[in-house]
């Protein structure tokens, strides 16, 4: 089992920038890939932003390509959402996720979830 942690979430003005933090404790080993995905209210879950591990490839979604970037410390243990140039669109509940065999690019199907940080970007 794998268990992640989410952290950094909260309230900013448009065109500002957070950071999102997410912590991967237990069998780490077997996680081939870690991505982000978002859910803004009454909408449907989509991926953001992906990493494969082995390939070190990364994935990005249309809608924050060029703005969000996605990174891991060397151990593999957090995994990092670098959001710039925030828009209100980008208001949502921002949940980790890590997957053991890894296809789809950023909708990945992952094995494991965080339990969520929310992100509000309103002026």
């Amino acid at each position: 089992q794998v268990q992640l942690m989410e952290s950094g979430g909260g309230s900013v003005q448009p065109g500002g920038s957070l950071r999102l933090s997410c912590t991967a404790s237990g069998n780490i080993i077997s996680i081939g890939c870690v991505g982000w995905f978002r859910q803004p209210p009454g909408k449907e879950r989509e991926g953001v932003a992906a990493k494969w591990f082995r390939t070190s490839s990364t994935y990005y979604s249309g809608s924050v390509q060029g703005r969000f970037t996605i990174s891991q410390n060397n151990a593999k243990t957090t995994v990092y959402l670098h959001m710039n140039s925030l828009k209100p669109e980008d208001t949502a509940m921002y949940f980790c996720a890590a997957g053991r065999n890894c296809v789809g690019g950023t909708d990945f199907s992952a094995n494991y979830w965080g339990q969520g940080t929310q992100v509000t970007v309103s002026s």
